[in-house]
């Protein structure tokens, strides 16, 4: 026993001077950097994480030196040079595995999607950081994650005294207003070095990212719903392109049929009724599902119309019959066969339908924004159908503010909003749409843009909006399949949301 506990110790003590060694010689390298102390401590908190990798090796209990069963038996690992080097190694490259460290003077660190740093550097616009370095001589750190890890870190570290972010990417559906009160209010900064016609970006963007009066993060990229029709089905069953959702829900039905090699058709296809589906053509009269000012009001006529609508459709056999169990890329393929007249998606989406390499009806797709309510023609030219977008912040506590500012008022200027659109970037300027080189290559663009001047988000950021989007679509389904009548499903959907909302 005397033995193992001498051995564990040996065992400890090397891990110990392990870390000891690494830590040292990272400091040396954070002196260099030009870190401060209190930037370093920061530093060592993740280094801590990687310390546990040396206590497995050495299969140590941290707590109490002593080496735990295995497997149901004791096991005595030494721990060798290798292994020391080994774990001494992941933690002196640990600042690259967890993204970026503190910027040094003259550098800005940006947390983001991989999309975000893809399309501001392209073939088409060029490398858009350029108006950023010429502006104020610095340079950017790109740190990019997969939708959710990226959200994960930019809040848990907003949430720290210091932060290694400087500018948050972020998309509107994880802002809530608790999530908002960790990232600067925006006024003070544009008081010292303005946003340039901030009244162009998108009003339904601007407002989205507004709490309590106050700007908190700048509208960047979009993903708006429009309407997609192949011109060849619809001229082969002689219908025109509908102006009106009422001339929609008829053209619907007429461009549902089968053809002579036996192959179905129908006449709209839309990907289930979960959130973004369901508003995106719920807003063709107007609808809302939850308001900005968190009234539900789903079992309200406008929505229990369109969910009436689909219905409808449904029964009549003008939507696909396994609608409920479709994802968007089962919709991209009804859409690129041949097999659906017209759907209800991304704009975007205009380049895969008509793309000649993936699409059996390469230039027979047509985009536009989605007809309107005749009830609703005097008030709006296009619905004010759904839009879903990314924003960038500024944490509350970086290190870097003047410096995050900057990159957010050069990465918004006109010109670079027109660049980054070029490269593939929803622009967020209204007037983007008016640039010559922007429509040669974007055939819906002025439709994009008259549909982005009244596009809201389907539903406002809170706590419990993923719970909501699934009741809404459980209680639609319930509608579509007969089993409740749509008024009652969007009373019942009303109650619980409600009820949600209010706990």
């Amino acid at each position: 026993m005397k033995r193992q506990d001498r051995s564990s110790q040996i065992r400890r003590e090397r891990a110990v001077n392990a870390v000891r060694y690494v830590v040292k010689l990272n400091y040396v390298r954070c002196q260099r950097a030009g870190w401060v102390d209190s930037q370093f401590r920061m530093y060592l908190f993740y280094v801590s994480l990687g310390v546990k990798r040396i206590w497995i090796r050495a299969r140590i209990d941290p707590l109490d030196g002593r080496g735990p069963e295995f497997q149901g038996r004791n096991t005595a690992m030494s721990i060798n040079r290798r292994q020391l080097l080994a774990g001494g190694a992941a933690l002196a490259t640990l600042p690259h595995f967890i993204g970026v460290s503190f910027a040094r003077n003259g550098e800005v660190n940006v947390f983001s999607h991989r999309v975000h740093q893809t399309v501001s550097d392209g073939s088409g616009g060029g490398d858009v950081t350029r108006f950023f370095r010429e502006a104020a001589g610095g340079e950017v750190n790109w740190a990019t994650f997969n939708t959710g890890p990226l959200h994960e870190r930019v809040f848990r570290e907003a949430s720290l005294n210091e932060s290694t972010v400087d500018v948050a990417y972020l998309l509107n559906s994880r802002v809530t207003p608790d999530i908002a009160s960790l990232f600067e209010p925006l006024e003070p900064f544009m008081e010292r070095a303005p946003l340039e016609d901030i009244n162009d970006i998108f009003p339904g963007l601007r407002d989205a990212m507004t709490f309590d009066g106050q700007l908190h993060a700048v509208p960047i990229r979009h993903a708006t719903a429009g309407f997609h029709y192949n011109e060849e089905i619809l001229a082969e069953r002689g219908v025109s392109p509908p102006e009106t959702i009422e001339e929609f829900l008829e053209a619907a039905k007429q461009c549902t049929f089968t053809r002579d090699d036996g192959s179905s058709v129908v006449g709209f296809g839309l990907a289930g009724v979960a959130l973004a589906e369901l508003m995106a053509f719920a807003r063709a009269w107007n609808a809302d599902f939850v308001t900005p000012d968190m009234r539900v009001v789903a079992n309200e006529p406008p929505m229990v119309t369109a969910v009436t609508a689909i219905r409808d459709l449904f029964e009549a056999g003008a939507m696909p019959r396994d609608m409920m169990t479709m994802n968007s890329e089962d919709m991209n393929l009804l859409m690129q066969s041949g097999r659906a007249a017209m759907t209800v998606t991304s704009f975007s989406r205009n380049r895969l339908y008509n793309d000649p390499e993936k699409s059996q009806v390469a230039g027979k797709v047509k985009t536009t924004f989605l007809p309107i309510s005749e009830t609703l023609k005097g008030e709006f030219e296009a619905a004010p159908t759904r839009t879903e977008f990314w924003s960038m912040a500024i944490p509350k506590n970086s290190q870097n503010k003047d410096l995050a500012w900057e990159f957010i008022r050069t990465m918004s200027l006109p010109e670079a909003t027109i660049a980054a659109a070029l490269n593939g970037n929803g622009p967020v300027r209204a007037s983007a749409y008016e640039n010559e080189q922007l429509l040669e290559s974007l055939p819906y663009a002025k439709a994009e843009q008259k549909a982005l001047t009244v596009a809201r988000v389907p539903l406002p950021a809170f706590d419990e909006a993923a719970r909501a989007a699934d009741m809404l679509k459980e209680e639609t389904e319930t509608a579509v399949l007969g089993i409740k009548t749509p008024q009652e499903a969007m009373d019942d959907l009303t109650r619980r949301v409600q009820e949600l909302i209010e706990s």
